[in-house]
């Protein structure tokens, strides 16, 4: 898959550029090790001096890349013996979350999360991870199963937000999306949350009311989209940056206020540059996180959680 790059990694772009380039032509023309070196040591110091400056706008850039690991992704590097459960026993099946049973590092665990989809025949079908209300019935459906058979809850948060077309709204929309939090809020079994990319508004909270949230270093987590806040605020859409500059959407400002757990960092240039890389590193903080968990009973864990999301916000 060609590399897809981002509007403020164009100076990177262009002296990797240069670099096929000169990699092409060293068989036909005699060796360019030197110049090929002095300029992957170039592009290599930029990368690292931009990454280590991005503001609010490009870690959303970096959050919607396209070639950043989806739900699938961490299916196929974490998980065995997936087995999707499909429908909300009320309309049908919503393929914006995908979830199951499964086992993570020999775990039996209950695993979904959204996945917008790779190429356009996947997005469409996925509805670019934009569930409808049969998708949060459907994670109701799988948390209680997951209580009633004691099973930790994993979830994977990536969505813009809830897809909010007239069939939606007909379908019970905000209802859905309620009783998916309140049934994340009271479970007697573990969850843990981990922001991938997007974590927009009501969509991602539904299936992120858990005992700890975690995000990725360059995903997002907010109430409104950057686009949507500055259609509120200034009836203008392109004043997105701005917006993402004062909403406190990134890591840092959310882990001091206390709204996730643990920021978890990614490979230099973003998880899409070193997929299998950060899909491990996710798995190892589960893995630390849940062994943490694993001792409480379902009313020390009901009491945590209720804790922690009253904690938001409280001075003191």
């Amino acid at each position: 898959m060609a590399t897809h790059y981002l509007e403020f990694e164009k100076p990177i772009a262009e002296l990797e550029a240069k670099i096929a380039e000169l990699s092409h032509l060293a068989p036909t023309s005699g060796s360019f090790e030197t110049e090929i070196a002095a300029l992957r040591k170039k592009a290599d110091a930029l990368r690292v001096k931009t990454y280590a400056n991005l503001d609010p706008w490009m870690r959303t850039q970096v959050a919607r890349h396209p070639q950043r690991p989806h739900f699938v992704d961490y299916i196929d590097g974490l998980f065995t013996d997936f087995v999707e459960l499909h429908g909300d026993r009320q309309f049908g099946d919503d393929q914006a979350i995908l979830g199951g049973l499964a086992r993570f590092r020999g775990q039996p665990v209950v695993v979904m999360g959204h996945e917008k989809g790779h190429d356009t025949q996947t997005r469409i079908t996925h509805n670019f991870g934009m569930a409808r209300p049969e998708g949060y019935r459907k994670a109701v459906r799988l948390m209680d199963m997951a209580e009633q058979f004691g099973l930790p809850v994993l979830t994977f948060v990536d969505t813009a937000g809830a897809y909010p077309g007239l069939g939606a709204e007909e379908r019970g929309q905000a209802e859905a999306i309620a009783r998916s939090t309140e049934r994340g809020l009271t479970l007697g079994v573990p969850s843990i949350a981990t922001v991938t990319g997007e974590g927009g508004s009501g969509g991602a909270i539904a299936i992120a009311a858990a005992s700890r949230v975690l995000m990725l270093e360059h995903s997002i987590y907010s109430v409104i989209s950057p686009e949507g806040a500055a259609g509120i605020l200034w009836r203008d859409g392109t004043r997105a940056k701005d917006a993402a500059m004062a909403m406190k959407i990134t890591g840092p400002d959310l882990l001091a206020m206390k709204i996730v757990d643990r920021v978890i960092p990614e490979p230099l240039g973003g998880a899409h540059t070193a997929r299998e890389t950060a899909i491990q590193s996710v798995g190892d903080v589960l893995e630390d996180e849940l062994k943490t968990l694993s001792s409480l009973s379902a009313d020390q864990i009901r009491k945590a959680r209720a804790d922690r999301f009253y904690a938001i916000g409280r001075l003191g």
